[in-house]
């Protein structure tokens, strides 16, 4: 375990591209798509608001309608569904805004593939093809074509050119990693470019939690986390692999605070003339 960067990990398999969606105006945008877990979850209270609805719906017409003709019952029966099985989940998620009870349980909002908001269009698509997938084939379906593609999409979601995008980012952590004292030579003159943000993130928590892994969970994790990060860092220092993680998270930590605190003075400096108005304009 104590084995130096350079010679136990010297060489670096390529990285895997983050996930990341692509603008209409060509800006790459790095966003996490809710996990099939996550959707599931969100699937399942989604159907029960959608079973409670058509009850309610059925016992209403039930009472209203037991003394109408059976034509006119029947009616009522096919208004009851479409509004519990298309309408309701349309009005929900355009009333707010791509997401719906089981999203906002678990932090999630249907956007376009492009990152733009969802319309009434895609909501109409996701509801109609929901009835096969979902309703039809009790979820099996859905499951199946999520299970299948790297965004767990369904298929109302491949139709509609959507997916859930997962939105709710975990508290900050008050404390990091400090620097090892013995790379404080090495980060005065380290080049140690920015990390992609799910490497960053993975890192950061995989530093804050290695001390309750297994041995031997900890060593293979340091081995993908150092042959991930070696092609952002020159010169390596001649360290075990766990100080120079620890190195190379506290040195983007800083830096990065650095950036955040200067880009903060700028503003401030430019809020007095940005908030003024031009010479003897009238106040309205």
């Amino acid at each position: 375990m104590a084995s130096q960067v350079t010679t136990v990990f010297s060489t670096a398999p390529e990285l895997s591209p983050p996930d990341e969606l692509v603008t209409g105006e060509a800006v790459a945008l790095a966003v996490r798509p809710a996990g099939f877990l996550l959707r599931a979850l969100s699937g399942v209270i989604d159907l029960a608001a959608s079973v409670a609805v058509l009850a309610v719906l059925f016992l209403t017409v039930s009472v209203l309608a037991a003394h109408l003709d059976a034509a006119i019952q029947t009616a009522l029966t096919v208004v009851v569904l479409a509004i519990s099985v298309l309408g309701f989940p349309m009005a929900i998620e355009l009333g707010m805004h791509g997401r719906s009870l089981g999203r906002l349980a678990i932090g999630a909002r249907v956007v376009r593939d492009d990152g733009g908001a969802a319309g009434i269009r895609h909501a109409f698509i996701r509801a109609l093809a929901g009835v096969v997938e979902i309703y039809a084939t009790l979820g099996g379906l859905a499951v199946i074509v999520a299970l299948l593609n790297g965004r767990s999409k369904r298929i109302g979601d491949l139709l509609a050119g959507t997916f859930a995008q997962h939105e709710r980012v975990p508290a900050l952590s008050a404390t990091g990693v400090p620097l090892p004292p013995v790379l404080t030579g090495w980060a005065e003159i380290a080049d140690v470019a920015a990390l992609p943000d799910s490497l960053a993130r993975r890192l950061s928590s995989f530093l804050e939690h290695q001390a309750r892994l297994s041995p031997q969970a900890r060593f293979g994790l340091l081995t993908q986390f150092t042959n991930e990060t070696l092609p952002y860092v020159h010169p390596v220092p001649a360290v075990d692999a766990l100080t120079f993680l620890c190195g190379v998270s506290a040195v983007r930590r800083e830096r990065e605070s650095r950036a955040l605190e200067a880009e903060a003075r700028r503003l401030a400096a430019l809020t007095p003339t940005l908030a003024r108005r031009p010479n003897a304009f009238p106040e309205r």
